[in-house]
């Protein structure tokens, strides 16, 4: 053959992805797993480098696949969320932005057409050449506008098997929704809310008030499931434990190990995967698999552990051998909870509960996230053995929960507040190309959930110096592994849901959250925590050194009174200051009308000293 017939060869082998020795020049495949509600202690390998033990401070746990995923790649054991709640959270990933820049901070509907929208993550590679897959919850509350200013759905990625559409297919151990009929009889009215329990022989049980009042026959129901599954539901102080009400904190699953919610998502990621080209089925839904001619970016976004937490029993049986020391909380410290952060605690207290229903609790949590290991190890080496079968490089992000939570840590349970155990989050990124992520390092600088979107365009060849990326808040973490992109002092975070608009500021040794305004009304009183007084503010201040359990709020200590000055001052320029955009988004998510505020524009310039 011929030097130019070679050369020719060679380079139709290039464009074909079929010279693995070129295999990085071209786009990786991307793998992005997320779990619901997880804290960090639930993996050994992050316990190890944030307290020096592998086992959780309550303790016994199971981590062996996301171990592994460590082992063979890089952890960011310093990550943390910037708004614990789900939807803000998850907005935050998939766009790239802080929840003051994008306008979302609760959960609310928005849109794509406001000014300052930019396409999510998954739209972005899209443009690139990538096809989208998503399987299992999104939590992104994106919707499109008509012509006429109303609101239509708007497709993320371009498949996706959504988590209620498979649970409505029986194929699923729980989910909730809204139903028309039952038996074969229509409701009138609809019902909404109500909870499915799947049964191994595809049968649906019922439980919701609402059904009641229409079907007296389904009155035993939810005590009769309740005793069938052993559940225990959340519970104020002061009442007695509904059969029908409040979230499910303990239980078993209806489904063995494989059948869940989340082994389905498992499951229908791998069908996607082995069936090139060809269609393949969820029951009555019908999806088309991979087309490996082009770079796929393959989201599963898992439901374990968020309530209900329901293990499969071969798990739940092996953890309930454990005991589990439970975190309480004193007056002392209850008293000293910011007002606004006590709304949480209040509505979520769980330090009434008997210490029978709290060891379950702790027990069922654990064992849930130990079969989600399980999952998400599958799920990875699926991923894996597509992209290595085509020669195909490869990517995966993992993230160790949207946000956290508490397991009676500060009297309560849920999330919502601005402490560590729901804002602490480590991420792994495992890659084919080891230069950039390499095996077995830990980064320690901050890192924050804005990385995510710049870490996969990166990866995917975007020139993130180009103008059409300004918009991203976030450092591409390749950047952080070399040290080429900024150090960050600090991180910075808000939500308003459920405790009302709060902000905090976290250095490493140092954690600040404050009051923002006083309503939730988009465009009105945004720089009213500027000339707000310090009581007003319902600060909370914590010492990390001394007090890594942010147990002690010093924020009125006259000793603190310089940092904590500091630090009110660069979260509220920033947050309030910098670029902060606010929607008045509408029930559906309709609304473009938008509120700015930049009297501190370059205020977030990662630097901060005490």
């Amino acid at each position: 053959m011929k030097r130019n017939s070679i050369i020719l060869f060679v380079i139709v082998l290039l464009i074909s992805g079929k010279v693995s020795v070129f295999a990085q020049e071209q786009q990786p495949n991307i793998l992005f797993i997320l779990t619901d509600d997880q804290r960090y202690d639930s993996v050994k390998t992050f316990n190890k480098a944030i307290d020096g033990q592998e086992m959780s401070s309550l303790g016994y746990i199971e981590s062996p696949e996301v171990d592994k995923l460590a082992a063979q790649g890089t952890t960011f054991i310093n990550t943390y969320c910037q708004a614990a709640g789900c939807a803000p959270s998850r907005a935050v990933m998939h766009q790239g932005r802080y929840p003051f820049r994008s306008g979302i901070y609760e959960f609310e509907w928005h849109n794509n057409v406001a000014e300052h929208m930019e396409p999510s993550l998954p739209e972005q590679l899209a443009t690139m050449g990538y096809q989208t897959f998503h399987v299992g919850k999104l939590g992104y509350r994106l919707k499109g506008l008509t012509e006429d200013g109303k609101t239509k759905s708007h497709k993320v990625y371009q498949t996706d098997i959504d988590f209620r559409r498979l649970g409505f297919e029986g194929l699923t151990d729980y989910t909730y929704g809204s139903i028309k009929e039952i038996d074969g009889k229509l409701l009138n009215p609809p019902v909404t809310r109500v909870e499915l329990f799947v049964t191994p022989e595809g049968e649906f049980e019922y439980v919701c008030d609402e059904l009641i009042s229409q079907r007296k026959e389904y009155k035993t129901v939810a005590k009769e499931l309740t005793e069938k599954y052993d559940l225990i539901r959340h519970y104020k102080k002061g009442t007695k434990e509904s059969n029908s009400k409040g979230m499910i904190i303990s239980g078993v699953s209806p489904q063995p190990a494989g059948k869940t919610r989340d082994g389905y998502y498992t499951h229908f990621l791998n069908e996607y995967l082995i069936n090139e080209n060809q269609q393949f089925n969820a029951g009555k839904l019908k999806f088309k698999g991979v087309d490996p001619s082009k770079p796929v970016f393959a989201h599963i976004g898992y439901d374990f552990p968020h309530t209900p937490v329901l293990p499969p029993a071969d798990y739940r049986e092996r953890f309930q051998k454990h005991t589990y020391k439970i975190p309480k909380i004193t007056d002392k410290e209850l008293q000293a909870i910011p007002e606004q952060v006590k709304r949480l605690v209040n509505n979520k207290y769980t330090d009434h509960m008997t210490e029978e229903d709290l060891q379950k609790m702790i027990q069922d949590y654990y064992a849930f996230c130990a079969y989600g290991d399980r999952l998400v190890g599958k799920a990875a080496n699926d991923f894996i053995a597509y992209s290595e079968k085509h020669k195909q490089p490869w990517m995966i992000i993992y993230v160790c929960g949207d946000h956290g939570w508490k397991l009676n840590e500060h009297g309560a349970t849920s999330k919502f507040t601005p402490w560590e155990w729901d804002t602490h989050n480590p991420m792994i990124v495992v890659s084919s190309d080891k230069k950039k992520f390499p095996a077995g390092k830990i980064v320690r600088e901050f890192t924050e959930f804005v990385d995510i979107a710049p870490t996969a365009l990166g990866a995917a060849g975007a020139d993130l110096t180009n103008e059409k990326f300004e918009y991203l808040d976030g450092l591409d973490l390749s950047k952080t592994v070399s040290k080429e992109a900024p150090i960050r002092d600090y991180i910075i975070g808000e939500t308003h849901a459920v405790i009302g608009p709060r902000a905090f500021i976290r250095t490493k040794d140092y954690v600040l959250s404050v009051k923002t305004r006083p309503s939730r009304k988009e465009g009105e009183n945004m720089k009213w925590a500027l000339s707000a007084s310090w009581e007003d503010l319902d600060p909370a201040l914590y010492d990390s050194k001394k007090d890594p359990q942010e147990i002690n709020n010093v924020a009125f200590d006259k000793k603190y009174q310089k940092i904590a000055k500091k630090m009110k001052d660069k979260l509220l320029n920033i947050v309030l200051g910098d670029n902060r955009v606010e929607i008045n988004w509408g029930r559906w998510g309709e609304g473009t009308k938008i509120y700015r505020s930049n009297f501190a524009a370059g205020a977030h310039d990662y630097k901060l000293k005490l």
